[in-house]
């Protein structure tokens, strides 16, 4: 497989989330000699595989024509520093692709420009391993052959949806984007339980770790819906359904998950006003 784009990729950004979309690509089959990054200080897994693959870095590198594709990875914070330097690089097909959390799309048109063609995605961590999912809106500029090109590039770290309403990723965010978060937990809590219980801690994180994993796994596998995998094993009377009803009697976690996915879009609206 290779992934074409027309033109060279500009990463801007190559953190955790940067340097695990870079690594997506490569391995999807991205020509490395097409790829570009900017960044000053990227960590050291990240430095190691710009150098395994010999890929330009510079502030901003030299690219050979404009780039096909940008895609931001940098924090909010640095937007200001970092961004105004590459309006001079964006070109009349130019598609900009920002993963960077709470940016919406009028605000970064402010900086290349009221009708450059702008994707705003919201990939979530499990991109790092290939089994990530992206959600992506983009605004009135972005022609069919762009938003291809950021969708084949969302699609080498999982899979992709496409919305209409911008609005909608903050409630994005707070499911898939802190998604993974809420499932760490669990298994803590799992982790801790079984501790609690009498079992040794590395047997209890091992049991943890494995079933929440081979959970999520089976979930992924079959067409059934979560509820009905849930009553699948469950047995009338048995030990599981003992633990549901302490864990969802009167509906309390179901209650408790609304409130902190509630909790997680007001807090990503407040970021990105």
């Amino acid at each position: 497989m290779t992934i074409t784009l027309g033109g060279p990729l500009l990463l801007v950004g190559a953190g955790k989330m940067g340097g695990a979309l870079l690594e997506g690509w490569l391995e999807q089959g991205l020509p490395a000699e097409s790829a570009y990054v900017q960044d000053p200080n990227p960590p050291q897994d990240v430095a190691d595989l710009l150098g395994e693959h010999v890929i330009a870095t510079g502030a901003p590198p030299d690219l050979p024509t404009e780039p096909a594709v940008i895609v931001l990875a940098v924090k909010p914070q640095a937007m200001d520093e970092v961004l105004p330097p590459l309006k001079p690089l964006v070109g009349a097909d130019t598609v900009i692709l920002s993963v960077a959390a709470g940016q919406k799309l009028a605000s970064l048109a402010k900086y290349f420009g009221a009708k450059t063609a702008i994707v705003r995605a919201m990939p979530n961590a499990p991109a790092s391993i290939g089994r990530g999912i992206t959600v992506a809106c983009s605004n009135a500029h972005v022609m069919p052959g762009q938003a291809e090109r950021c969708i084949t590039l969302l699609s080498a770290v999982g899979e992709v949806e496409w919305i209409d309403d911008e609005i909608l990723l903050d409630a994005v965010t707070a499911v898939s984007g802190s998604g993974p978060a809420y499932v760490f937990l669990l298994c803590e809590c799992l982790t801790q339980a079984g501790i609690d219980a009498g079992l040794d801690p590395d047997i209890a994180e091992r049991l943890a770790r494995a079933t929440v994993s081979g959970a999520g796994d089976l979930l992924r596998r079959s067409d059934l819906s979560a509820s009905q995998m849930r009553e699948n094993v469950t047995s009338p009377g048995g030990t599981t359904q003992a633990a549901l009803e302490m864990l969802n009697g009167e509906k309390q976690l179901e209650k408790l998950m609304k409130q902190a996915v509630e909790a997680a879009t007001k807090r990503s609206r407040d970021l990105s006003s």
